[in-house]
């Protein structure tokens, strides 16, 4: 807590400092303010970002009476990147100061709450080959990856809820080439922990491993808009990303390999090794997005048990799920989507049958994904058997 306090201090007497005489700034969305070393062996650039939602649901059980309404600060983060020492070497650190930025501790993250959500370096040591090392998102399903600021509708879909891989502690080995003129392949390694972010206490299973190949046949996107939601640069040609991601998480003791809960025995962890593979296209052109995506989750042997070979009542959650999300923009700040989402989980295992959700969605961009506002509602039918509709108005502020 101590060395947040200090970070914190460190940026707004830096912010001071440059304030206190006349600079230009970047202009809205670029940043609050941009450091750069008196020798230039350094940059940082400083953001800000938040979010705000209001969510109501009601229950189809209760013909739709009596519903529940939340409101909320559902992020805000502070990001600082850039380079050191040389251009080659850059930085990405990514706090988050909301609860449920923070999320819940545990007695392995020290009991403490968990502000870090990215601190990672990436050196491109030769060529097209970039090392990271530190704690970021791995190379899982696609969104996952694109930024919770970047989202086409108001928030991610039950497939990445219930099979994203999200972040973890390690090493990354990325890579791109070109098999003609336009056709770019992009590959990625990575070497982790095997238990998400933030844990301190060591590592209690195995490590994971997961490999992701990305196939670009028509070329780059315009502004990485491969990894972000809805069209806003009107793609003058079509253009496809088609990736394919395996994650081996070996000896994981979490029942959603490196995400969900610990699964404990009568001494100490139940361990069991789970692969999840992930299946991924975006298509972009004219104002029209289009993303699918498929997972599937499998373990060895799926239920928890104790040194006698009795069940302890946990489970890996294993079972597959598809998602497809469509937009248009019928103007440039205006935007139309739906999403269909399925959940097919392995109801042996799991007890659970099938979740699906589908969800309307419209979107005001005022300065792109820097400052919109989005709304939508859902029609839920969840795997406990209940049938939920769901509204949701978040606004969006990026500085």
């Amino acid at each position: 807590m101590k060395y947040l306090h200090i970070l914190l201090c460190i940026s707004l007497l830096s912010f001071a400092n440059v304030t206190s005489q006349e600079v230009k700034t970047p202009k809205f969305g670029k940043g609050l303010f941009k450091l750069v070393g008196q020798d230039s062996s350094f940059t940082m650039n400083i953001s800000a970002r938040m979010q705000f939602l209001g969510t109501s649901n009601w229950d189809f059980d209760n013909n739709l009476s009596n519903p529940t309404s939340s409101l909320l600060v559902r992020r805000a983060r502070l990001k600082f990147d850039g380079f050191a020492y040389s251009p080659k070497l850059t930085y990405k650190l990514e706090l988050g100061l909301s609860n449920r930025d923070i999320g819940k501790a545990n007695s392995f993250t020290n009991d403490a709450p968990k502000y870090i959500l990215d601190a990672v370096v990436k050196w491109n040591f030769s060529g097209n080959f970039v090392l990271w090392f530190g704690q970021t998102k791995l190379p899982g399903n696609r969104e996952r990856v694109i930024s919770s600021g970047d989202l086409q509708q108001v928030d991610r879909s039950l497939l990445n809820s219930r099979f994203n891989i999200d972040r973890d502690m390690g090493f990354q080995l990325r890579h791109h080439f070109k098999l003609s003129d336009n056709f770019i392949v992009k590959e990625a390694f990575a070497v982790s922990q095997g238990e998400g972010r933030n844990v301190t206490s060591g590592n209690l299973g195995g490590h994971q491993y997961t490999t992701r190949v990305e196939l670009y046949p028509f070329g780059n996107f315009k502004s990485k808009g491969d990894y972000r939601g809805s069209d806003l640069k009107f793609e003058e040609a079509p253009k496809l990303a088609v990736g394919f991601s395996y994650d081996f998480n070996n000896d994981a003791v979490k029942n959603r390999s490196n995400m969900g809960n610990y699964m404990t025995n009568d001494i100490g962890f139940y361990s069991t090794n789970i692969s999840t593979i992930f299946i991924d296209a975006m298509y972009k052109h004219k104002g029209f997005s289009f993303m699918g995506e498929y997972a599937y989750r499998d373990a060895n042997d799926p239920y928890a048990k104790n040194s006698d070979g009795s069940l302890t009542g946990d489970i890996v959650q294993v079972g597959s799920g598809l998602n497809l999300q469509s937009g248009y923009l019928v103007s440039k700040t205006l935007e139309i989507s739906g999403r269909y989402t399925n959940i097919n989980w392995d109801k042996t295992v799991t007890g659970k049958g099938a979740e699906n959700q589908y969800t309307l969605g419209v979107s005001k961009y005022i300065v792109g994904h820097k400052l919109k506002f989005q709304t939508d509602i859902s029609y839920l039918d969840l795997a406990d058997n209940t049938d939920q509709l769901m509204y949701r108005f978040q606004v969006d502020i990026h500085f």
